[in-house]
């Protein structure tokens, strides 16, 4: 598994890089939503006790990605081998998780379990858009573009099709096969993709060739900024639904809208980029959020259908986010840090670190505006909630697009001959 200069061009396969974008989203946001559900039901675990573990495992989770991105550097030579194994941790993980029978108490299975898929998810994670820098840098023009429109889009199709895989295959254990068997199809699709980068751009690699690089900064401090507003709105959103909308047992429609409509949006967005350019696609779809976000500051009980129509356009937002944002941040990383795995341990803390701080500041914020998930609450706690779940999203993005607009981003020859 050693590194070895290919004698021929190496032209990827961008379909397969779908396939494993899937395979990993299935096993990302779609945990949150079945894994406490399954231990309540199955174990009678209390969702206090599970909240706690996966708030401790969340912040494990966060904190380990840039010790993780290091070790991807570290045993670069040896990627594919790397990768089988965390792929068959994951696999295992969540075998154990959904299948085993529990052979300590519950609650411990369900940590230890969820301690190896995360650590497998975030390792193999990291290796994946690695590589995609690589494999991109292979590409003809907008090649950053065209591969994470294909890897979003499977990303986003996964995520669809894990949230419902329970209900469509009959329960847990026919999801955890699904699963597997996915991560079999993914590694093979994956086969001899999976290439360190050359020994002589070793030297390049560290976190303080990436953090001295102002626009590497630059994109980083855009991807938390940016992150931001749907970290505020995947923390609130159950709340908005149940409380401000009155509409509980919607929640899972709408939530299949948002992300059926980012998937649809991520090749749509991927392909207009390749015409006018990543980062002015970029700003487009930055806005589109904007104005969906504002709408949602006007609705009340039984706005169903304008809600829909906010996460269909919320959605198709987010395709960009997805797309775009990481395309322009592995361009980058092609010129300043080749090998990019640590690059991407500081990528995805990132995005964590969002998810981390919605947590500890909203949650508390909304207690003391006097609000109570199970109600009845009052016009000031639902305006509270309103305005933090769409106005506080659109002030972070607006925030996101001056540091975009001012962060210099060089294109291509190769680009600006295609996009004129």
């Amino acid at each position: 598994m050693r590194y070895n200069p290919p004698q021929a061009p190496w032209v990827p396969r961008l379909p397969g890089y779908a396939i494993f974008g899937a395979f990993l989203a299935a096993a990302g946001l779609p945990l949150y939503i079945h894994a406490p559900k399954f231990y309540v039901d199955e174990y009678g675990v209390s969702l206090g006790a599970l909240g706690l573990v996966l708030g401790l495992l969340r912040l494990l989770d966060f904190v380990q990605d840039p010790l993780l991105g290091r070790a991807a550097r570290a045993m670069e030579e040896w990627r594919a081998a790397t990768v089988l194994v965390a792929v068959l941790i994951l696999m295992l993980s969540m075998l154990g998780l959904f299948v085993v029978p529990p052979p300590i108490t519950p609650l411990a299975w369900f940590a230890v379990m969820l301690t190896f898929v995360f650590s497998a998810f975030s390792y193999l994670t990291i290796c994946f858009y690695a590589q995609g820098v690589s494999a991109a840098e292979s590409l003809p023009v907008f090649g950053h573009v065209r591969l994470a429109r294909w890897r979003e889009t499977g990303a986003l199709l996964g995520v669809c099709a894990a949230a419902v895989a329970p209900v469509a295959l009959g329960g847990y254990v026919g999801f955890t096969l699904a699963f597997v068997i996915l991560g079999f199809l993914a590694l093979w699709a994956m086969r001899g993709q999976w290439r360190g980068a050359a020994p002589g751009a070793m030297e390049q690699f560290g976190f303080m060739r990436v953090l001295r690089d102002f626009t590497a900064r630059r994109l980083l401090m855009v991807a938390l900024v940016n992150a931001a507003p749907v970290a505020v709105s995947s923390t609130l959103f159950l709340f908005f639904v149940e409380s401000r909308l009155d509409a509980p047992g919607m929640e899972g429609p709408f939530l299949l809208l948002f992300f059926l409509s980012a998937a649809l949006g991520a090749p749509f967005w991927g392909r207009i980029a390749e015409t006018f350019g990543a980062k002015r696609v970029l700003l487009t779809g930055m806005v589109l959020s904007i104005v969906a976000f504002a709408f949602a500051v006007t609705l009340g009980p039984g706005d169903i259908l304008a809600f829909a129509l906010i996460c269909f356009a919320s959605g198709l937002a987010l395709g960009a986010d997805m797309t775009l944002l990481a395309a322009l941040f592995a361009r980058r990383m092609a010129e300043v840090s080749p090998g990019a795995s640590e690059a991407f341990g500081l990528w995805s803390f990132v995005s964590k670190f969002t998810l981390a701080l919605a947590a500890v500041f909203l949650l508390p914020m909304l207690e003391l505006g006097g609000f109570t998930p199970e109600g009845p609450n009052d016009a000031e706690a639902l305006l509270l909630l309103s305005l933090l779940y769409g106005a506080l999203p659109c002030v972070l993005k607006l925030v996101a697009i001056g540091l975009l607009v001012t962060t210099p981003l060089e294109t291509s020859q190769t680009e600006r001959s295609a996009s004129t």
